[in-house]
């Protein structure tokens, strides 16, 4: 089977709880990265995972996996949001958020929304 060329056909390519899952996440992603830049972000397949784009370069990846969601790669972010997502870290850049719990979709947006709005800053700055 062919690797999938677009997010929609990446997110097609899981079971339907998945994919519902995935579908939200991307939406959190997006809105945020939308908020702060005021411009939808361009959305492409890297790395056989989906990744949301920022300035030319990726912004934050997503992805689906058999027992979690994953997202890549989440930096040391500001508290008191770095102590929320501490629970998800699965590696120093990753947090993954298992299929058996609920996933913190708001705190998904306010992730996202943290790295976009410092890509932002940084390019700013020069």
């Amino acid at each position: 089977m062919a690797a999938p060329a677009t997010v929609d056909e990446y997110i097609a390519g899981f079971p339907p709880e998945v994919a519902e899952r995935l579908v939200r996440v991307r939406a959190e992603i997006v809105d945020a990265v939308t908020g702060a830049t005021g411009t939808r972000p361009e959305e492409k397949v890297r790395y056989g995972i989906a990744a949301i784009m920022l300035g030319g370069r990726y912004a934050l990846h997503f992805a689906g996996w058999k027992k979690h969601i994953g997202l890549y790669p989440v930096p040391d972010l500001p508290e008191p949001l770095e102590s929320e997502i501490a629970p998800y870290r699965a590696e120093k850049d990753s947090v993954v958020f298992p299929h058996l719990k609920d996933v913190p979709y708001e705190l998904i947006g306010r992730i996202a929304r943290e790295i976009a709005d410092e890509r932002v800053r940084q390019s700013a700055e020069g």
